[in-house]
């Protein structure tokens, strides 16, 4: 496709166009009059996979809700306000601290209005925020307009058509460009303040930078993102069953089940076979109760489960409850009846079950170990909304738990010099003990933030973070004993540096306690902004949030652009911020190196006065600055979606390949790096 382009670029600028604006909700309007008198527009939504639309009345620093706005009116009046209709699915969103509302698949909203007799018409539009995992569309508009009598309304309303074809991005107007451009420097005093502190006279010049450079960019390729995921998910689950392998529960049961298959059968060959097979069975109860899991609940109830305040209240209790039972308090296992009733089963039954039901007998007796581990991995991989997380998640695990018993039935003479039973195996189950503790102060925190209680801030949370890891250091070196605890007061080589590690990660946290990221902990940790004691400034500020008045500067003073087109209600725009801009050499390259222009595609301030565009062969009304920014998105690079990243020169040409949500900070800084380079090439 790509040589293609190279030769034929201009006559397939419709076809590049189409291909990078996102249209994943289809909305139809029409007027409907139930009664004499009544009258009530629906909004009926068709919306992509993975897409969602936000609902009404989210309220102020989260998403953008859907509103209703009548331009011009007469004959009819607004009853109440726009109602949104069908199933809503409702959950805590962790970056904007907050419950949102929003529809899947389908969405419906309705105005009611009220006829007050002869001629009527009602033209306006309804504004909504539509977003998937990884992007977010401006605020789109939906424009309506009805007129007609009210003692025919129910036969001569009219129905808005829906505009589902996409034709090539067309280049603004000049006299269009040039009302944004004036609006853009009249909006603001004509000085402003260079970097170097010397007043810098700021005027449109007659540099075309609304200038569509859709092909320019498109020649430099699409960065894409490798999606990992499915990979950390398994090694996540590996590693679980690592630990799981080394519990009491688990350990003492391999030399006595692969002795007992090598001397069920006089043939070593079939031993070593049925070993194998109930490792392999194993694997498939543990991934058959991760499909089961997913397929029960849904990807996407699991995904709004993981967020639900009750639910991790509850799950933080759970945990607490299995780290008091890895300090000794109780036991806490399976009714025994259930492990008796199976493993009778596999002692009546020969063959492939009963070496099935061996292996289910294993899962059940294991349970007070495997439980918890299984439990925080099955949560954390829900927060996906992929069907195929929890399987890829328990494979891993049941990969790493079934592995010992399939390499000491291939190699026998192994089982000799396996580690004995005794009380390291406890060490690990008060280890999990307190990692438990911490996990439960995690889902503890989503609670405490949708609820704003504001008993768990940053930095209590941090403090008992550092209480935590601090006791598990004091008690790897043996200086706390809980009952099971043996006597010996010897600390081995391993033991010694798991408390070192320990120690040194509770000291990590303290800065802070005064602000500091902490990256390691960002992703367990309340957000910033909740901390009250905060002395951490070295930040990415925009030097400006206008585009033409930014291109002018950094034309005057000869440096490259960095556009960031955001908005308040992208969830993505703050991950990047926070996890990939808090990056010194990031940050050093965005404030030393670009002029960094913010644009809020979401940003309500009202323009002067409404400008009439020409939009994707479309008709639209631009009311504010954050429909300017949209627009400007639009026709100049042919893409709709944030967060979007793009580098230009001080004309308004691309240097690089466009960058979206990925946290990749390597990646990241090669974007940065290339742009910077293609920019002293050019001069």
């Amino acid at each position: 496709m790509k040589k293609i382009l190279s030769i034929y670029a201009l006559l397939l600028l419709t076809v590049v166009a189409q291909a990078q604006i996102q249209d994943p909700v289809n909305f139809k309007s029409e007027l409907k009059t139930p009664a004499a008198g009544e009258a009530e527009i629906v909004f009926t939504a068709t919306i992509d996979k993975g897409w969602h639309v936000y609902s009404t009345d989210l309220g102020d620093g989260g998403p953008i809700s859907a509103t209703f706005n009548a331009e011009k009116i007469s004959g009819a009046e607004v009853v109440g306000r726009l109602q949104p209709k069908g199933k809503e699915v409702a959950s805590y969103d962790k970056i904007f601290e907050m419950n949102v509302r929003y529809f899947e698949t389908t969405a419906q909203f309705v105005q009611k209005l009220k006829l007050t007799g002869g001629a009527y018409q009602i033209q306006g539009y309804l504004e909504y925020g539509a977003c998937n995992d990884e992007t977010c569309l401006p605020p789109t508009q939906v424009e309506f307009d009805f007129s007609g009598k009210a003692d025919a309304a129910a036969k001569n309303s009219a129905s808005a058509t829906p505009a589902n074809a996409t034709p090539a991005v067309q280049e603004p107007k000049q006299d269009i460009k040039q009302e944004l451009k004036v609006e853009a420097v009249t909006a603001v005093t004509d000085t402003i303040v260079s970097s170097a502190g010397t007043p810098a006279d700021i005027t449109a010049g007659n540099i075309d930078f609304w200038k569509p450079v859709i092909t320019e960019l498109q020649s430099f390729g699409e960065i894409t993102s490798e999606d990992a995921s499915w990979i950390y998910i398994f090694i996540a689950g590996f590693l679980g069953g690592l630990v799981a392998l080394f519990t009491p529960c688990v350990w003492p049961i391999i030399p006595m089940t692969v002795s007992f298959f090598l001397k069920r059968s006089k043939d070593k060959k079939k031993g070593i076979r049925d070993a194998c097979t109930y490792g392999v069975s194993i694997v498939v109860i543990y991934v058959a109760l991760g499909v089961a899991i997913t397929l029960i609940f849904g990807s996407s109830a699991l995904n709004a489960l993981s967020t639900n305040a009750v639910f991790n209240i509850l799950f933080c209790l759970l945990l607490v409850v299995f780290a008091a039972s890895f300090f000794g308090a109780f036991e806490l296992t399976l009714p025994s009846k259930w492990s008796n009733a199976v493993d009778s089963k596999a002692e009546a039954t020969s063959g492939f079950i009963s070496i099935f039901l061996m292996a289910f007998t294993l899962v059940l007796v294991s349970f007070s170990c495997t439980g918890p581990i299984i439990g925080t991995l099955l949560v954390q991989v829900s927060t996906t909304g992929s069907i195929t997380a929890p399987a890829i998640g328990m494979l891993g695990f049941a990969i790493a738990l079934a592995l010992p018993f399939t390499l000491f039935a291939l190699f026998p003479s192994w089982l000799n010099s396996m580690p004995k039973s005794g009380g390291w195996m406890n060490v690990i189950k008060v280890t999990l003990g307190f990692l438990e503790l911490a996990f439960a102060l995690k889902f503890l925190s989503v609670a405490d933030l949708a609820y704003g209680w504001h008993i768990l801030d940053r930095e209590t949370f941090l403090a008992l973070w550092i209480v935590i890891f601090a006791l598990l250091g004091f008690y790897l070196l043996g200086k706390i004993k809980f009952p099971h605890d043996d006597d010996n007061t010897k600390v081995g080589v391993g033991r010694f540096f798991l408390a070192l590690f320990s120690l040194a990660f509770a000291v990590y946290m303290v800065p802070g306690l005064w602000g500091a990221p902490l990256k390691a902990v960002s992703a367990f940790a309340p957000p910033l902004q909740t901390q009250d004691f905060n002395l951490y400034n070295n930040e990415v500020h925009a030097k400006f949030d206008d585009y033409d008045l930014g291109m002018e500067y950094a034309r005057r003073h000869g440096k490259p652009v960095m556009l960031d087109f955001t908005g308040y209600g992208c969830v993505n725009c703050r991950k990047m911020e926070l996890a990939v801009w808090t990056n010194q050499k990031v940050r050093d390259l965005i404030n030393d190196d670009y002029v960094l222009i913010t644009l809020y595609v979401d940003n309500k301030a009202s323009l002067p006065a409404p400008l009439k565009v020409t939009e994707n062969g479309k008709n639209r009304t631009l009311r504010t600055i954050g429909d300017k920014w949209s627009y400007l998105q639009n026709v100049k690079f042919g893409t709709n979606t944030q967060p979007f990243y793009v580098l230009v020169d001080n004309e308004g040409y691309p240097l690089n390949k466009s960058y979206s949500y990925d946290e990749d900070i390597p990646e990241y800084i090669k974007f940065l790096q290339t742009g910077l380079d293609n920019f002293k090439k050019g001069e």
